[in-house]
């Protein structure tokens, strides 16, 4: 790989600014409304969540488009370069990878003293579900508890491939643009944290208003960057070795589904949830982070170019070869 010359460094880091420029004024933008009134209690609030996860997408089209005047398909990394038996198969890494990661996140709080699990008798399964069938004026099911508790898979997985649409607004910017960018310019190590921290710090319209970490929402933008830098650097993977940006948004939606959706599965009724300490969004899981962007660079699965040459941008172009 050929060392970019300091005209197209130059170019490359406008690029990049310009591109967080868009993501986070078009983020803070569509948020005004919550911010304006009624916070996360606003009736448009999950319009307003999902409009802001697709704020990355459009920010990356521009950019590419307008700024490194690039083929949005190969600018992007939205055409599969792997056959189409190794792309299911990534699809399918994807959600199976995320799932495993969230539920050590689980673990590792309880082993810390944090998350409460109750797998025998699914209280806060059987609560939930108790409290839905009320709702509805439905008895509960005759089917035993167990049964409609594995079938709640079936519904994770469903909401993972649901969440795969608004999931791709974020990946198409932060994997299939600003990862490989950063990775040219600063290296792999350098693309994981800046990346990751660029990230985490989008989320704060929602974060400030008390979303993710509502006990300390100043903190909460701050402790939003490590799960970020950690499952960044997996979606990454995700996207370069799966040859398109496609399973690192499969990922996205699965851990979004499963984050909340596992601990219905998993928690005691009687457990409060601290987002500052349990699950994967919390400190008790940052070792697990630590390990999963260890080993990814320590292996150099980050290290190769995540385009082949052929789409690769020509060398008049911010980014080289």
């Amino acid at each position: 790989m050929s060392t970019p010359d300091a005209a197209s460094v130059r170019a490359g880091w406008r690029g990049v600014l310009i591109y967080c420029l868009l993501a986070y004024g078009l983020a803070w933008l569509v948020c005004l409304p919550l911010w304006l009134g009624g916070g996360l209690t606003n009736p448009l609030f999950g319009i307003v969540g999902i409009a802001m996860m697709f704020c990355p997408a459009i920010a990356s089209v521009i950019v590419v488009r307008f700024i490194e005047r690039q083929p949005l398909v190969g600018g992007l990394d939205l055409k599969p370069r792997a056959s189409a038996l190794r792309t299911l198969v990534f699809l399918a890494l994807a959600i199976a990878t995320i799932w495993l990661v969230v539920l050590l996140g689980l673990v590792v709080s309880a082993i810390w003293g944090g998350f409460q699990f109750d797998l025998v008798g699914m209280s806060a399964f059987r609560q939930l579900l108790e409290q839905q069938m009320e709702a509805a004026g439905q008895p509960t099911p005759d089917m035993p508890i167990r049964v409609l508790w594995l079938l709640q898979f079936v519904n994770v997985a469903v909401a993972s491939v649901l969440n795969f649409i608004p999931a791709a607004g974020e990946e198409i910017g932060w994997r299939g643009y600003l990862f490989p960018r950063l990775r040219e310019l600063v290296g792999p190590t350098g693309a994981v944290l800046l990346s990751g921290v660029i990230w985490g710090l989008w989320h704060a319209p929602l974060i400030l208003l008390g979303y993710n970490y509502p006990a300390n929402p100043g903190l909460g933008v701050l402790a939003m960057c490590v799960p970020c830098i950690g499952l960044g650097a997996l979606l990454a993977w995700l996207s370069q070795r799966g040859g398109s940006v496609w399973p690192a948004a499969l990922g996205h939606g699965a851990y979004n589904a499963a984050v909340g959706g596992f601990l219905v599965l998993f928690a005691d009724a009687d457990y409060t949830f601290d987002s500052f300490t349990d699950s994967v969004m919390g400190w008790a899981s940052w070792p697990i982070w630590l390990i999963i962007v260890v080993v990814l660079l320590a292996t150099r699965q980050l290290s190769r170019a995540s385009r082949p040459a052929s789409q690769a941008p020509q060398p008049a172009s911010p980014i080289v070869p």
